[in-house]
């Protein structure tokens, strides 16, 4: 659907928001998710705006994180929610067709009632992760296997995914892993991104 490889930015990362996307855009990443919490709607807007032309010539998804509006003016490939984000039937209605909804699974329970309208889930968090410190209690590998089984849906992977997991990850019935460290944080983002790439096809 959107390739193996789905990486999300992190505003307090040693390398610009705008400069992560590009670059794991050029290392194959299938996804980019924009991910700020704190930028304001206009500048949020314009970076996913500035980003699209690019995303696109590569064939990479823009994902806009949280903001519906954003995801709607900026003309974003997709939104993703969480849980507390709002009803994601109600926000399906608002978006139009062909742009992806993903929505963020924690537990079992939740992968059961996920509505009509959502594309791909992100399971997890599979390990603790200091990029999102209010993060649910890890689900380790079996819990994501068990979230992936249930769902019925595309599931990537999330929360403390690394370099050496993408065969647990598969295993566990996932067409991919979302990373942010892993790439965001790497002394080389598209090499990182090329590498878990590469691995995810040997696994």
């Amino acid at each position: 659907m959107m390739g193996p490889v789905y990486v999300i930015t992190d505003p307090d990362a040693p390398c610009p928001v705008a400069m992560q996307a590009r670059l794991a855009a050029q290392g194959g990443a299938g996804a980019v998710q924009i991910r700020d919490k704190t930028l304001p709607d206009d500048e949020f807007t314009a970076l996913v705006a500035s980003l699209l032309p690019e995303m696109t010539a590569r064939g990479v998804m823009l994902i806009v994180n949280d903001r519906v509006d954003v995801a709607l003016r900026s003309g974003a490939h997709g939104l993703h929610i969480g849980q507390g984000d709002g009803d994601p039937a109600q926000i399906r209605a608002r978006l139009p067709q062909g742009m992806i909804l993903g929505l963020s699974v924690e537990t079992l329970a939740q992968a059961k009632q996920v509505p009509a309208g959502v594309d791909y889930i992100g399971a997890g968090p599979v390990r603790a992760t200091a990029t999102k410190p209010d993060h649910a209690a890890p689900i380790g590998f079996d819990g994501l296997a068990q979230i992936a089984a249930a769902a019925r849906l595309p599931c990537y992977a999330i929360g403390g995914i690394k370099p050496g997991d993408a065969g647990a990850v598969k295993h566990a019935g996932c067409v991919g892993m979302a990373v942010v460290s892993a790439v965001t944080r790497a002394p080389d983002p598209a090499l990182a991104t090329r590498t878990l790439l590469t691995e995810w096809s040997d696994a």
